[in-house]
């Protein structure tokens, strides 16, 4: 699964990377995160028709929104916080993200993502110890994950009040192979650049043929401080590479 990551880049940034028409986020700028856990803001890039679109054509647009799906039919938006991966192997069809699939997805901009392998050796309480690492482009490049969206209504509120909506998101994972799969058998799915606008439009109602198993796609992978495995730590410091077992770095708090 793919449960922390970090998004550091300026929206000014993101918005030129992704040649994006409409700032949806205008008045939402996000701060640099470097350990993004579920239920927290997030950037997404969507294409949309607007409903003054021009021609009626979707137009990109980057949007905050927040990372665990909440299903449009759900009774509670607590439901999100289950809902932060969306396997590959299943997200056509399952109930709770088909609908989205069909024609809600989006990219979810990363600088990398985190995931842990179990060490050999135990930690406390004679269970086996985890290490972080830090997987990104190895030319320091934008992670364009492959997303999906929601809108979920409020129906305690009246329709006018901005708090009545909700957009959600969550990533969607495929096997992880080379060396990544030793670190762990899952990883986000990545959309190439050349295929960000074919992904985006709403009016491409089956994208299966984006759903393929992804080798490592140019990533690298390095241990990094196991102060990441708290959402109170955050800053610079979790992305710096550590030696491999001595993942007992410094509190960030």
């Amino acid at each position: 699964m793919c449960g922390r990551y970090a998004s550091t880049r300026a929206k000014q940034e993101l918005l030129e990377e992704f040649e994006v028409e409409l700032d949806g986020a205008a008045d939402d700028e996000l701060r640099p995160d470097y350990n993004i856990a579920p239920t927290k803001p997030v950037y997404a890039v969507l294409s949309r028709v607007p409903g003054s679109g021009p021609e009626g054509r979707p137009v990109r647009q980057l949007r905050v929104v927040r990372w665990g799906l909440v299903p449009a039919w759900a009774k509670d938006p607590s439901i999100g916080s289950k809902m932060i991966n969306a396997r590959v192997e299943t997200v056509a069809e399952k109930p709770s993200f088909r609908a989205a699939f069909a024609k809600r997805r989006c990219l979810l901009p990363a600088d990398g993502y985190y995931e842990w392998a179990v060490r050999e050796e135990t930690g406390k309480g004679g269970k086996p110890g985890k290490q972080p690492y830090f997987i990104q482009p190895a030319d320091g490049g934008i992670m364009a994950m492959a997303g999906l969206y929601e809108f979920w209504r409020d129906r305690g509120r009246p329709e006018d009040d901005p708090r009545a909506w909700l957009v959600t998101c969550t990533i969607i994972t495929t096997s992880a192979e080379d060396e990544l799969g030793a670190i762990h058998d899952r990883m986000p799915m990545l959309i190439e650049r050349d295929r960000w606008t074919e992904w985006l439009d709403p009016g491409v109602p089956d994208a299966r043929e984006f759903l393929v198993p992804a080798g490592s796609l140019g990533l690298k992978a390095y241990p990094v401080s196991t102060a990441v495995n708290s959402v109170r730590n955050n800053g610079p410091e979790l992305v710096e590479p550590v030696s491999e077992g001595r993942g007992d770095g410094r509190a960030l708090l």
